[in-house]
Order: C-alpha cells, then sequence, then structure tokens
C-alpha cells in the first residue's frame, strides 16, 4: 500500500478524540478556585458518573487503539527492539509522573513564607521532598498500563485478550466485595494495600484512598486493553482495496454495537457494582468505554464521514501531542499559582490575577471559575497550535 493510500485512510476523529480529551483534562484541573465549580465540571464524590469523569478513561481508551496501530509496524511479534522501546517510554512517562509532582513541590514550598531561613537551607528544603513525594498518579498509571498492555500485545494471542481482561475485572471485582473495597475510608481493601506499600506520606490524600493506587491499577490495564480489543477490531480487517467508505461504515457499524453492549452491561451491573471512579470499578471500565467507543463512532460519523472538520482543528492542536499537552498543562497550572509579583499592598500570583482581578468581577465566582479554566485551555492551545503549524511532534 502506498503512502497516498495510508493516508487517506487516517481516521482523523481518532485525534481529535485524543485532543478533546487532553483539553478536557487541562481544563477541569486548572478552575478558577476549587470552592466554586459548576457541578458536570466536579468529580463524583464516590459512586456515580459525572462529565468530568469521563475525560481520563476516554484518553486511556484511546490510548488502548493507539497501542494496537503502533504495534502493527513490529507484526505483533516480541523483538528486543519493540520490547526496549516499551520498557524505555513506560519509564520515561512514569518519571515524567513523578518528577510532576516534585516540581509542584518545589515551586509551591519555594513561594511560601520562610522566616529565618537562610538561601541554602530554603532551597535544600525545596528540593528534598522525596520523603513526602507521591509515587503513583495520572501520568505513572498512563505509563503502567501502557506498558503491560503492549508487552500483553506482544506475547499473547490476540483472541485469548478478551478473556484476559474479562478474568481481571471478575477477579477484581470480587476483591472489592470481599475486601469492603467500596467503603470510603481506611478500612477499604485498596487503602490498606496502598498505606501498607506505598506508605501515607507517598499517596493522594482523601479518606485514605488513592485514585490512582496498586490495586485499582488492575483494572486501568483491563480499560486499555479493551481499547486495544476495540482498534483490532476496527482496523484489523481493513484491506488494500476497500474504500475509505466502506471502511468507514464498517468503523461506525462496529463502534456503536461495542459501545452499546459495554454501556448497557456496565450500568445493570452497577446495582450490584457501583460505578465508582475513584476504585476505577469494573463497571466503571465498562460503562466509560462503551460511551468512548460511541463518542468515537459520533466523530468519525462527523468528521470523517460527513466532512465537518473545520471546529475540529482546535482540539488537533490538543490531539497530535498529547502527552506532552498535559505535561505543558501542568507545569503551566504550577507556575501560574507560584510567580507572584507585587500588587497594591502585598503580591499576587499569576493565577490570582486573572481570576480575581481580571474575571471574576466581570463573571462572578463561579463563572469566573470556568473562564480561568478555559482561557488556561486556550493558553495552552497557543502553545500546542505552534508546533501543530510547523508539524512538530513531540514524543514520548
Amino acid at each position: 500500500m502506498n503512502s497516498q493510500t495510508k493516508t487517506s485512510k487516517r481516521i482523523l476523529a481518532l485525534d481529535i478524540l485524543r485532543g478533546i480529551t487532553i483539553a478536557g483534562m487541562i481544563m477541569v484541573n486548572n478552575p478558577g478556585t476549587w470552592g466554586s465549580i459548576y457541578a458536570p465540571l466536579r468529580h463524583a464524590q464516590w459512586n456515580g458518573l459525572t462529565p468530568t469523569d469521563l475525560v481520563f478513561p476516554f484518553f486511556m481508551f484511546i490510548m488502548g487503539i493507539s497501542t494496537y496501530i503502533s504495534l502493527k509496524k513490529y507484526n505483533f511479534e516480541p523483538s528486543y527492539s519493540a520490547i526496549m522501546k516499551i520498557l524505555k517510554r513506560t519509564i520515561v512517562i512514569f518519571l515524567i509522573g513523578m518528577a510532576l509532582g516534585w516540581f509542584s513541590r518545589f515551586c509551591y514550598y519555594w513561594a511560601g513564607s520562610h522566616e529565618g531561613l537562610s538561601f541554602g537551607a530554603q532551597l535544600w528544603e525545596s528540593v528534598w521532598t522525596f520523603d513526602r513525594i507521591r509515587i503513583l498518579g495520572v501520568m505513572q498509571r498512563l505509563a503502567l498500563c501502557y506498558g503491560v498492555t503492549a508487552i500483553v500485545a506482544l506475547t499473547m494471542k490476540h483472541k485469548h485478550i478478551p478473556c484476559l481482561i474479562a478474568t481481571l475485572l471478575a477477579g477484581y471485582a470480587i476483591l472489592l466485595l470481599c475486601g469492603n473495597g467500596f467503603a470510603y475510608n481506611e478500612t477499604n481493601i485498596l487503602s490498606i494495600v496502598d498505606r501498607a506499600i506505598l506508605t501515607p506520606a507517598h499517596m493522594y490524600k482523601d479518606n485514605g484512598i488513592d485514585p490512582e493506587g496498586i490495586l485499582s491499577t488492575i483494572p486501568s490495564i483491563a480499560h486499555v486493553l479493551l481499547g486495544f480489543c476495540v482498534g483490532r477490531m476496527m482496523l484489523d480487517s481493513n484491506k488494500a482495496n476497500e474504500s475509505r467508505e466502506a471502511l468507514l461504515n464498517s468503523h461506525l457499524t462496529k463502534l456503536f454495537l461495542v459501545g452499546t453492549i459495554l454501556t448497557f452491561a456496565g450500568l445493570l451491573l452497577s446495582y450490584g457494582c457501583p460505578i465508582n471512579k475513584k476504585i476505577w470499578s469494573p463497571t466503571f471500565v465498562l460503562t466509560t468505554c462503551g460511551l468512548a467507543s460511541s463518542f468515537l463512532a459520533l466523530l468519525i460519523w462527523i468528521i470523517d464521514v460527513k466532512g465537518y472538520k473545520k471546529w475540529s482543528k482546535f482540539f488537533e492542536a490538543f490531539g497530535i501531542n498529547p502527552l506532552f499537552m498535559y505535561v505543558l498543562g501542568g507545569v503551566l497550572g504550577i507556575l501560574f499559582g507560584c510567580i507572584s509579583f507585587p500588587w497594591a499592598d502585598g503580591s499576587i500570583s499569576i493565577h490570582g490575577f486573572l481570576y480575581r482581578i481580571l474575571l471574576m468581577p466581570v463573571f462572578g465566582e463561579i463563572g469566573g471559575s470556568l473562564a480561568y479554566a478555559l482561557l488556561f485551555v486556550i493558553i495552552n492551545w497557543c502553545i500546542g497550535y505552534q508546533l501543530y503549524k510547523r508539524k512538530i511532534y513531540i514524543k514520548i
């Protein structure tokens, strides 16, 4: 197949959905104030599902599809170069996640008040935070799930992967039911394991529950594997002589079918196993993967079939460099909160100036909080668009 044919069969909707999820993650992570947020932009307190709870699992679902596409060039055969590339990428993404956590602690401690400390002592206290740095997190989860999925894809027959997914989800459901896994406190088996292995100093503080903890990584791996299987189902039967229209219609049918089955399965099973993002319950996996599949089908119909592409340019800038854009959003969020300049009788951070001085007086407290989040996304997009315009792809 020549390069022109390959290009013509590229599904733009994959990049757009990836971009929408990254833009969504940046937006919900950077409100004007955490005290005033519109309900759809909040995570569910415990059981339940909000639009905000969809962005991260949608990205993981797409990561599974992308893993299938990237490994296809190796014919899914384990080789030294393929294994080393997977391990290297896994380690790099994991370390970037830890570095983001360290950078946040460094900046916020440095920007704080340290009366009586010398410059050297303040620098040391800011730098040495490894005794309380969080070990796991969003990037770390992406790294682990990608690494395991990629290794499984190279070493296991693909027809057996659905059985592995079912085993992981069923086993995790039993673990939750037998280990008080739906309790929002430290008696939860997930909390017990995380506190024993990670220790509280290296965990996210939320009633003893780390939303990216050790045991909840099990269903997260199943989540990405499910995306991988959907990618295989969509793309494995592609033939060089098939028309683009036939391919897209085939994708739409398969995605809508899978999306409907998974969504209804997750909703029906939620009566016995609640949908819960913080513990990444099996029903959360099924429901969010189902919704992601249906949404991807909708985007394929809008963008690739009907050709309505102009609106999608904004999200394409996020979608072509997704991990870089997420890291950029994290770094800028930290800097905006820490860098201050003189204002009135004191000082104010960039974040404080934009929200409290410029936006809140115009839009109000809650409206200004959303306006700040949208402005922050646009600032990130301005950088991402320059990379997109110059066709610069930053691989992590």
